[in-house]
């Protein structure tokens, strides 16, 4: 009985250490490259057009995933908040449009104008920038610092908060990450593991996992 405990809490340590492998692993300070995706206003947006931009707020959502929308509200705010002091919100949709009528770029402006959204909401239609930041779920926010030679480097990945029913309980990591760079002082939680909608990418055949 001992011997079996033992190798079924072996197995059990390797499947679990297996699981966590097989996770892409985050890039803290990572660097990323500019991207120009269409607005829901017909406009291309790009991270070139903010010429005075110390950061930007990046967050992959979608018209559909019940869990994006409960934070339409929140990214209003810190869109508000943020952008007075030289760090820029944009909203991405990286979901499959071919898979999920939903996520239409005309359902997009629907959704805009319903929350009267104060960012941009863009259109990643082949994935790129999805796959650029190594987006998997939706919501998923990323924050990109400017360094001292010009170039954007991924400072946080994660989670908005880890309190999304209760907005005024919990913790904001992600506005807390924007505080602290602000601040000059080095991110305390850089990586957090966020929760959502999956991101499909076009052409993985795993749908149903």
């Amino acid at each position: 009985m001992k011997k079996s405990a033992l190798c079924f809490g072996i197995l059990s340590l390797c499947f679990t250490l297996l699981s966590f492998a097989l996770r892409p692993l985050p890039e803290a300070d990572k660097s990323i490259k500019n991207f120009k995706l269409k607005s829901t206003e017909n406009k291309m947006v790009s991270l070139s057009d903010y010429k005075n931009a110390k950061g930007f707020i990046i967050v992959f959502t979608c018209n559909k995933c019940p869990m994006a929308k409960l934070y339409s509200e929140r990214l209003n705010l810190m869109s508000l908040k943020f952008r007075t002091q030289g760090v820029y919100l944009l909203a991405v949709n990286s979901m499959d449009t071919v898979a999920y009528k939903e996520e239409s770029f005309k359902l997009m402006q629907k959704k805009v104008l319903k929350e009267k959204t104060t960012f941009p909401y863009l259109q990643d239609k082949k994935q790129v920038v999805a796959k650029q930041f190594k987006a998997i779920n939706t919501p998923q926010a990323f924050v990109i610092w400017k360094n001292k030679s010009g170039k954007w480097v991924q400072k946080y990945e994660g989670v908005i908060d880890n309190s999304a029913l209760e907005p005024k309980k919990g913790n904001n990591y992600l506005e807390k990450a924007v505080d602290e760079l602000l601040q000059n002082k080095p991110v305390s939680n850089p990586i957090t593991e966020s929760v959502g909608c999956r991101i499909f990418y076009r052409g993985v055949f795993d749908k149903m996992r």
